[in-house]
């Protein structure tokens, strides 16, 4: 079978490809009866699950087990966020091998230095270039399908300029980097400008309330971009109307009025394949 890593290279090859996040292994099954080529696992979004801030509190076993189960649930390919890294260079050696293990097809490193902050907020500091160019030839040599994908992203633009952002996407891909991802560019122009100087597939983060503008996949495709990411907007949604359900339960003491806006429990269990459970398990006692 193909693997993973490889299946996401072919989904970009073949048209630039909107990748949602999902923050759980049962929104990767809507995503894919949806129609997406790949999937995201945000560590904002695995992080505001737990309750705390995307500042590098989780660990790599929690991101990896979640990778896990979202895996075992889809055909899609996955694409994880893993921080910095989980340390220094040795550090990422093992965090390639554990999500390749757990069936992921690709993660990305940012350059930022721990404690890490949220790509579109102020008060980042970044690592020497050298630094995250090594930590890149530990990924690279760490993977063990060549297709697994490692993505560079940068943080240089909110902290040191576009051209830093420049000039720093051209160190990691000369350390080996497959693809690059710029964080929190500021204007249609600026992801232009990147994608005209940067010659690899370049992924452009579309999340909301940051300060890059909300642009569409043609858009971005026109541009040059491979892939177009939305690693919170399911998860926004989701909390959004979560937090509507529970004032209105709270408030009326029902949930009439929210049936409407439901999932019904036969559209659940067509998700979950619920029957196909049922009659295998009557199989096994013939």
């Amino acid at each position: 079978m193909t693997s993973p890593g490889q299946r996401l290279r072919n989904a970009w090859q073949a048209g630039t490809i909107a990748v949602p996040g999902v923050f759980n292994a049962l929104v990767a099954r809507i995503a894919e009866q949806a129609g997406f080529k790949a999937i995201y696992l945000s560590g904002g979004a695995l992080s505001a699950s737990h309750g705390v801030p995307d500042v590098g509190l989780m660990s790599l076993t929690e991101f990896v087990d979640q990778a896990r189960s979202i895996v075992q649930t889809t055909s899609l390919p996955l694409l994880c966020d893993a921080d910095t890294g989980f340390g220094e260079s040795l550090n990422v050696e093992r965090t390639v091998q554990m999500f390749e293990s757990a069936g992921a097809a690709g993660i990305h490193l940012e350059d930022q230095v721990l404690p890490k902050r949220c790509g579109h907020l102020s008060g980042k500091s970044l690592v020497e270039p050298a630094v995250m160019a090594a930590k890149i030839r530990a990924a690279v040599a760490a993977r063990r399908d060549p297709s697994f994908v490692i993505m560079a992203r940068t943080d240089a633009r909110g902290v040191n300029g576009f051209e830093d952002a420049v000039k720093r996407a051209r160190v990691y891909i000369q350390a080996g980097a497959d693809a690059i991802f710029p964080e929190a560019m500021e204007s249609q122009e600026e992801f232009a400008r990147f994608a005209r100087e940067i010659d690899v597939p370049l992924l452009a983060n579309m999340t909301e309330f940051g300060k890059s503008p909300n642009l569409d996949v043609a858009t971005l495709q026109s541009l040059g971009y491979k892939m177009v990411l939305f690693p919170l907007t399911v998860f926004r949604v989701a909390m959004k109307a979560a937090e509507d359900a529970l004032r209105a339960l709270s408030a009326d003491g029902h949930q009439r009025q929210l049936l409407s806006r439901m999932m019904t429990r036969q559209s659940l269990y067509d998700l979950l394949g619920y029957q196909g459970f049922e009659e295998r398990d009557r199989k096994y006692f013939q």
